[in-house]
C-alpha cells in the first residue's frame, strides 16, 4: 500500500508539473482540436477561461474551497454551453493538447494518470452541473479602483460587463489572468447598486497566490473574472424583520457590510449594531466608508472592538465577539464573519448563552 501511495504522489506531481509548462498558446490549440473534433461547442473567446480552469481542476492541488470554485465555474459552464453529453469529447482534446505542449515531459506513465485524473474530475463537474443553476459561467469585470488602505489589504472596484446578479451576504469566485486557472471566493462588500459596480475586499495572505496578486499587482484598468455567485449561510433570512447585530473581523466585514446597505433601502424600523474587529485602530480599514454609513442612517451603531491598542476606549478594548456580547439583545439576529478561529469561538460561547441557534449565522465552508 505504501508504494501505490508513492506512486500515486509521484503522478500527481509529474502531471502538475507537466501542466505548468503548457503555455498560453495552448488555450488556442485546444479550441481548435475541440472544434476539429465537434465544431461549435465552446466560442472561441471563452476557451482560455475554459481551458485554464479544466486544466487546473485535472491537476489538482487546490484547497477544498479553491476546488468548490472551480467546480462552481465548470458546473456553470457545462451546463450553460451544454458540454455535458459532450463531456469525453472535451476531456481527450485537452489531454491531447496538454500532451503536446508539454512534450517531452509526456510519457506513457503519465498518459495513463492523466487519464485517471480526468475521469475524476468530469465525474466532479457532472455533480457540480446538476446544481448548478442557469445563467452564465462567467462574468468579465474591469478594475476601475485599487484602494490599499494598509499594506496586506486592498479595496478593489469592479465594473462588470453586464450586470452580476448576486445578493448580499453571498460569495464569488474570483480569477485574475495574471494567474489563469486559479479561482478564490470574495464576497462583494455592498449591495447591489444601479451602475452595476461591486466592491471587493482581499487581504494577502501568505500563502494565497490568487490574494498577493489582488492585492500588489493588480492595477486599474485590469479585467478580471468572477464565476456564479453562492449562497453563504450569510444572507438575510426575508422572514425576518427583527433587529441584527452583525459582528466582523479582518475583511470578513465585507459580506456584513453588504447587508447594511441591503436593510439601507428598506430599514423598516430594524435596527443594526456593526461589530468591527481589529488589531489596532489603524487597522480599520474601511473606516471612511463605516462613518459615511453610520452619519446617514441613524438605526446603525458601528463599535469598533481592538484587541491590542492600549489607546483605544474601554468599551472597545477587546476581541470582536467579546465585544459584540455586550451589545447582544433578546431576539436580535446574529451574523458573524471572519477569521476561522473567531467562528469556531463563536458557536461555542453562542450557545452558552442559550442563543437560539436559528439566530446564529455563519459563513459556510466551501469543501466540495
Amino acid at each position: 500500500m505504501p508504494r501505490m501511495i508513492d506512486d500515486g504522489y509521484a503522478a500527481r506531481v509529474s502531471l502538475a508539473a507537466a501542466w505548468e509548462s503548457v503555455d498560453a498558446r495552448a488555450a488556442g490549440d485546444f479550441w481548435c482540436t475541440t472544434e476539429d473534433r465537434r465544431s461549435g461547442l465552446l466560442p472561441h473567446r471563452d476557451a482560455p477561461l475554459f481551458f485554464t480552469a479544466l486544466g487546473r481542476l485535472l491537476v489538482g492541488g487546490d484547497d477544498p474551497a479553491n476546488r468548490a470554485a472551480l467546480l462552481r465555474v465548470l458546473g456553470r459552464a457545462y451546463r450553460h454551453f451544454d458540454l455535458l453529453p459532450h463531456a469525453t469529447t472535451i476531456g481527450d482534446a485537452l489531454i491531447a493538447t496538454v500532451a503536446r505542449h508539454a512534450h517531452p515531459q509526456w510519457t506513457p506513465q503519465l498518459a495513463i494518470a492523466a487519464g485517471h485524473a480526468l475521469c475524476h474530475a468530469t465525474h466532479a463537474i457532472r455533480r457540480a452541473a446538476a446544481r448548478a443553476g442557469d445563467g452564465p459561467a462567467w462574468w468579465h469585470v474591469q478594475v476601475i479602483d485599487h484602494d490599499r488602505p494598509s499594506p496586506d489589504i486592498a479595496i478593489l472596484t469592479v465594473r462588470p460587463w453586464r450586470r452580476l446578479p448576486f445578493q448580499p451576504g453571498q460569495a464569488v469566485p474570483v480569477c485574475t489572468p495574471r494567474l489563469p486557472g486559479h479561482w478564490r471566493w470574495l464576497s462583494p462588500a455592498n449591495a447591489p447598486r444601479a451602475d452595476g459596480i461591486v466592491e471587493l475586499h482581499v487581504r494577502a495572505v501568505p500563502a494565497g497566490t490568487v490574494s498577493h496578486r489582488l492585492v500588489h499587482e493588480v492595477r486599474p484598468g485590469e479585467l478580471l473574472w468572477l464565476g456564479p455567485p453562492a449562497d453563504t449561510g450569510l444572507s438575510l433570512d426575508p422572514a425576518s424583520t427583527g433587529d441584527l447585530l452583525l459582528v466582523a473581523g479582518g475583511t470578513g466585514l465585507a459580506p456584513l457590510r453588504a447587508l447594511v446597505e441591503q436593510v439601507a433601502v428598506a430599514p423598516g424600523g430594524r435596527r443594526v449594531t456593526l461589530i468591527v474587529g481589529a488589531r489596532t485602530f489603524t487597522d480599520l480599514y474601511d473606516s471612511i466608508a463605516l462613518d459615511r454609513l453610520q452619519c446617514a442612517h441613524e438605526w446603525l451603531t458601528i463599535v469598533p472592538a481592538l484587541s491590542d491598542d492600549p489607546c483605544a476606549e474601554p468599551a472597545e478594548q477587546g476581541d470582536a465577539l467579546t465585544i459584540a456580547l455586550g451589545h447582544h439583545q433578546p431576539n436580535q439576529d446574529i451574523y458573524l464573519c471572519g477569521a476561522p478561529a473567531m467562528l469556531a469561538d463563536a458557536r461555542s460561547r453562542l450557545r452558552a448563552l442559550d442563543i437560539p441557534a436559528a439566530g446564529i449565522h455563519l459563513p459556510r465552508s466551501f469543501t466540495h
